[in-house]
């Protein structure tokens, strides 16, 4: 890793991203149609799961690229200039908010490529949005026909989807990186195993997934709608057609998705690491 900073990460990420996104489209797909406005039968219900999967893999590799190349860049600048900033404090406490603050600055890089490719692939998942595929949401989104204009369009939800981002980030990548260092400490070695590092994934994934499920929905509900739509608004109609429920809709498939999803992810990502480390050295 050391002789290879930038390289390993933009591989072993771009696996990741990719194997993931591909294998649990359909659940995604379950889970947008269930968030949206009408609900999951009036949106397409259980046929063509697999709409908008050309802009998942469009967008997959780069973004994953992205997040860990800025998250294991920051780990490295970050956690010595913490650790001398809180002397006084145990270095776990500080091993933790290194994580939070690398991973929160990864997914805001990410963020700038996975936006616009969330945009369409939700836009085509959403039998309401009248898109079938990938390709026609985004001619629908270039031809500017609501008058949103193309940036405003594509970046429908991005500053939503970060603040959705970062709590899940703050919650998945500390208690991941913990969940590792107790395994290795157990298994008496110095890191983790890759099967180790998909189930610490798998945890801290589920647990990141049900506790930021509120702030998918609203995501979700913002990149839906083909006009702009104020946060205020958006929270009462979610009150008044489902009450407080509302903004669980999705929860069960997004924590299994998110949950599994993290094993595959982070489990890919240890294992390309590995050997990507092995072939490159």
């Amino acid at each position: 890793m050391e002789n290879h900073p930038i390289l390993i990460p933009l591989i072993s990420g771009g696996l990741a991203g990719t194997s993931t996104d591909l294998f649990f489209f359909p659940i995604d797909t379950l889970k947008t149609r269930l968030q949206a406005r009408g609900g999951f039968f009036k949106n397409g219900g259980w046929s063509g799961m697999y709409r908008g999967v050309g802009s998942a893999i469009v967008g997959s590799a780069p973004g994953a690229s992205l997040f860990f190349l800025t998250y294991e860049a920051m780990k490295t600048t970050l956690f010595p200039i913490l650790q001398s900033a809180f002397t006084a404090y145990p270095s776990a406490p500080v091993h933790g908010l290194t994580h939070m603050i690398a991973a929160s600055f990864g997914e805001i890089a990410a963020c700038t490529v996975r936006v616009p490719t969330e945009v369409v692939k939700q836009r085509a998942q959403a039998a309401s949005t009248r898109y079938g595929t990938s390709l026609a949401a985004l001619r629908g989104v270039l031809s500017n026909d609501s008058g949103e204009g193309v940036f405003r369009g594509l970046y429908r939800g991005y500053s939503t989807t970060i603040m959705r981002e970062i709590p899940f980030t703050m919650i998945q990548f500390p208690l991941y990186e913990a969940l590792k260092k107790r395994f290795a400490i157990r298994s008496g070695r110095q890191s983790a195993s890759p099967l180790q590092g998909a189930i610490c994934g798998m945890i801290a994934g589920g647990v990141a997934a049900a506790c930021t499920t509120p702030l998918d929905v609203l995501k979700t509900r913002i990149m839906l709608s083909e006009e702009r739509v104020n946060i205020s608004t958006l929270v009462s109609e979610i009150i008044g057609e489902d009450g407080y429920k509302g903004f669980f809709r999705g929860i069960a498939p997004r924590t299994m998705w998110i949950s599994v999803g993290g094993a595959v992810f982070l489990g890919v990502y240890e294992t390309a690491k590995g050997l990507t480390c092995t072939l490159l050295d």
